[in-house]
C-alpha cells in the first residue's frame, strides 16, 4: 500500500497501455455455489454460503516491469508513485486489513481460556496468522481514497468489522472489530512507511494493534513486522515479513517476543518466527517457534533449550519435513495449490498453537486469495441498500478489475484519482478542513501513543453525511 497517489509521477499511461492475455479458468471452478455473481446461497443450517471464486481471473503480468516504472521515480516518495493497474488485486488495502480476521477463532480460544499463559500463546498466535494471508500476494491492494470505508459481519465467524481511510498524506487506515457476543474488541490504525532499496521495497508498518478481552479484563497491543518484496527490478517478485514483534498483556504484565527472521543469505531462515513468552518478571514461561506461511509451535524453555544442544551437538534428531526447494518444486510443477505442507523442525512435546488454512484450488489463477480473501469484495443481493456508499465494494474501479475489465478499470481508477484532488483543491480553496466520519484522533490508553478510535454509530447506518468519492 502507499504506491497509488493524487500525486502522478512519470509519463506511463495506463489507460493506453495494452493488457496481456487473460490466464485459463477452469469453469467448473467459477462457481461452485451455482449461483450467478451477487446472489448467495443459503445452507441448511441457515447460514451464508459465500463466494469460492472471483468473477474473472488474474491478468499475467510476466509482460510488464515494476522496474520500468520505478526508475522513473528514482529519488520520488513512493507514496506518490501511480502504479499501472495490472499490478493491483482487486481489493482495497481496508479490505486488505480485514483480513487479519481469517484466523478469528484463536481470538474465541483465548476467550476461551482461563489460564493466561495459554491466552497469550492464542493471542501469540493471532498476531502471526494475521500476516499469513500475504503469502505470495505480490499484487499490490488498492490504494483507498479518503472517506473511503469497508464494513464486513460475518455472524458464522461471531464478529463485525468496519474500517475507514482516514488520512491520505500519510496514508492512514483505521479500524474497528468486535465480537457479536461482546466477548472482544479489535482495534487499531495503519501507517506504513515505505523505502525502496533499487532491488526491493519495504513497508516499515506504524500505528498500534490492540485487542480486548472483555471477559478476562486484558488488553494486549503490538505492532505488525515489516513487509519486504523483493526482485521489483528483475526475476520473480517474493515477499518476506521481518522484525521483532512485542505483544504485552497489560493487565498482567506478561510479554510476548516473536523474531521473524530475515532470508538470510542462503534463505535458511526464510519464514521463520522464533519467541518466548515471559512473565512481567522477565521468567521465560515458554518459547514459540514455526513459520509465518505455515504453522507456530511451543515448549517449555527447557526442552527447547535441551534440544537445541543436542542439534548442535549433531544428535540424531532429523527434520520431519521437506525442504524449502522441494515444497518449491511442488508448487512450480503442480497444477492445484498442493496441501500444506510442513517445513519446520518440529520438536518433539511441542504443542500446535495454529496452522494455515490451506488455500482453493485455483487461488494461483485469483491472485493468491485464501477462501476468505475471495469473499471480501463480493455484493450480495440487496446489499448495496444497506451499505455506506463510501464501501470499497462500491469502487468502479476494482468491480471492474474483478470483473476483468481491465482497461474499464483503468480509466475508473484516473477519474477517481482526478475526482480526488479536484476535492483537495476545493477545500484548500475555501480553506475548508476534511473530516473523519467514523475515527477520531485520540490516545491509545494502553500505551499512551497517539492513536485513531472508532467513534461509534456506523451500525445505525445514517449515511446521510457521507462524502461523494465514487
Amino acid at each position: 500500500t502507499g504506491f497509488d497517489s493524487d500525486n502522478s509521477s512519470g509519463d506511463f499511461s495506463e489507460a493506453n497501455h495494452k493488457v496481456p492475455e487473460m490466464l485459463d479458468l477452469d469453469p467448473h471452478q467459477s462457481n461452485r455455489t451455482g449461483k450467478h455473481n451477487g446472489e448467495t446461497e443459503i445452507q441448511e443450517n441457515g447460514i451464508k454460503r459465500h463466494r469460492t471464486s472471483l468473477p474473472a481471473p488474474m491478468f499475467s503480468r510476466s509482460d510488464f516491469s515494476v522496474w520500468s516504472i520505478l526508475k522513473k521515480c528514482i529519488g520520488l516518495e513512493l507514496s506518490k508513485i501511480t502504479m499501472p493497474i495490472v499490478f493491483n488485486e482487486p481489493l482495497s488495502f481496508l479490505q486488505r486489513i480485514t483480513e487479519y480476521m481469517e484466523h478469528i477463532y484463536l481470538i474465541n480460544k483465548a476467550c476461551s481460556h482461563a489460564d493466561p499463559l495459554e491466552r497469550m500463546q492464542a493471542v501469540a498466535a493471532f498476531a502471526v496468522s494475521a500476516v499469513a494471508s500475504q503469502w505470495e500476494r505480490t499484487g499490490k491492494p488498492f490504494n483507498p481514497l479518503l472517506g473511503e470505508t469497508y464494513e464486513l459481519t460475518r455472524e458464522d465467524l461471531g464478529f463485525r468489522f468496519i474500517s475507514e481511510q482516514v488520512s491520505h498524506h500519510p496514508p492512514i487506515s483505521a479500524f474497528y472489530s468486535e465480537g457479536l457476543n461482546k466477548d472482544f474488541i479489535f482495534h487499531g490504525s495503519i501507517y506504513p512507511k515505505l523505502k525502496f532499496w533499487g532491488k526491493s521495497i519495504e513497508a516499515e508498518p506504524r500505528g498500534t494493534i490492540t485487542l480486548e478481552l472483555l471477559k478476562h479484563n486484558e488488553a494486549y497491543t503490538w505492532t505488525n513486522p515489516t513487509c519486504c518484496v523483493h526482485n521489483v527490478i528483475i526475476g520473480k517478485l517474493w515477499l518476506e515479513q521481518y522484525g521483532v514483534v512485542e505483544i504485552v498483556n497489560h493487565s498482567t504484565g506478561d510479554k510476548c517476543v516473536l523474531n521473524f527472521k530475515p532470508c538470510g543469505l542462503f534463505g535458511k531462515e526464510l519464514h521463520r518466527v522464533e519467541g518466548y513468552i515471559q512473565d512481567k518478571h522477565r521468567k521465560k514461561l515458554c518459547v514459540i517457534y514455526g513459520k509465518w506461511t505455515e504453522c507456530l509451535w511451543c515448549t517449555d524453555p527447557t526442552t527447547y533449550e535441551t534440544y537445541k544442544k543436542s542439534e548442535k551437538r549433531g544428535g540424531e534428531q532429523k527434520k520431519k519435513s521437506v525442504s524449502e526447494e522441494d515444497l518449491k518444486s511442488e508448487n512450480d510443477e503442480a497444477d492445484d495449490m498442493p496441501e500444506v505442507q510442513d517445513t519446520v523442525q518440529f520438536i518433539p512435546g511441542s504443542k500446535l498453537l495454529w496452522r494455515i488454512n490451506c488455500r482453493p484450488p485455483n487461488s494461483s489463477q485469483m491472485y493468491n486469495f485464501t477462501s476468505f480473501a475471495v469473499s471480501l469484495n463480493e455484493l450480495e443481493k440487496g446489499m448495496e441498500a444497506i451499505l455506506a456508499p463510501t464501501d470499497c465494494r462500491l469502487r468502479p474501479d476494482i468491480r471492474n478489475m474483478e470483473n476483468g475489465n481491465m482497461d474499464v478499470a483503468s480509466k475508473e481508477k484516473e477519474r477517481l484519482e482526478e475526482k480526488q484532488r479536484a476535492a483537495r483543491k476545493e477545500r484548500a480553496k475555501d480553506e475548508v478542513e476534511w473530516h473523519t466520519r467514523w475515527f477520531h484522533q485520540g490516545t491509545n490508553p494502553y500505551t499512551g501513543t497517539p492513536d485513531w478510535l472508532y467513534s461509534g454509530g456506523y451500525f445505525d447506518r445514517n449515511f446521510s453525511d457521507c462524502p461523494d468519492i465514487y
